[in-house]
């Protein structure tokens, strides 16, 4: 008796399943632009802030990031969206403290700039690449058969609305603890909430990210594929 078919004529969903690099792989990329563009010039202006004073905290964080951005180009290496980002807006704020000599007025700049980098992702939504996708190349290297994917680009687009969220709210906190507090009070109460801010952001994105590739039967396995053995 033949037995009857359900799925005669119907599409077959395939799932599709990309291979990322593997975890320590994608901490070292994610970890280097970070290191260079804001830990390592935050960390340099504190120590020659508290030891030589203002203008060398200054020089001395600006000089980091020209570093950072001439070693590249001498060894012709890509230099990441965030890295040209935060260089400028480090070359302002150094012209700003220089002139001024006021710590309050250096700071004040990046704390304002949260709002304007909350701006910039709501206006780039509509763009056929937001900006937070192209700032998201920089943190990890993603295959182009997933760059490409409509439901990646609709992710984008979608999570710089929580982007643009998370740079306000960090914006208006550092700008509260920035009128209230010495400078080396708010380097540490500012750095450590806003890489808290910083966490929760990407844990949510994550999150959304994995469901949003899952609603569209696409699964992603961190590291590299292991070869098939042939059997006889």
């Amino acid at each position: 008796m033949p037995q009857p078919s359900t799925t005669a004529g119907a599409p077959q969903h395939r799932a599709t399943l990309i291979h990322l690099p593997s975890m320590g792989s994608l901490l070292r990329h994610a970890g280097r632009p970070l290191l260079e563009s804001t830990l390592i010039p935050l960390a340099l202006f504190w120590i020659l802030f508290t030891q030589s004073g203002f203008t060398a905290g200054v020089v001395g964080a600006l000089s980091w990031s020209a570093f950072a951005i001439g070693r590249r180009l001498v060894k012709r290496e890509r230099i990441p969206a965030v890295l040209w980002l935060s260089t400028t807006l480090l070359v302002a704020r150094t012209v700003v403290g220089l002139w001024t000599g006021s710590a309050f007025l250096y700071f004040l700049q990046p704390t304002v700039q949260n709002f304007v980098f909350a701006g910039l992702l709501l206006v780039t939504i509509g763009f056929e690449r937001p900006l937070l996708a192209k700032l998201a190349d920089d943190f990890c290297a993603f295959p182009d058969t997933l760059t490409r994917h409509p439901q990646m680009k609709r992710f984008f687009k979608r999570v710089s609305l929580l982007w643009a969220a998370v740079f306000l709210v960090n914006g208006a906190t550092t700008l509260a603890v920035l009128a209230t507090q010495t400078v080396g009070n708010f380097l540490v109460v500012s750095t450590a909430g806003s890489y808290s801010m910083v966490t929760v952001g990407i844990a949510l994105s994550l999150w959304w990210f994995h469901r949003s590739l899952a609603g569209e039967g696409i699964g992603l396995r961190i590291g590299v594929p292991q070869p098939k053995l042939r059997v006889g």
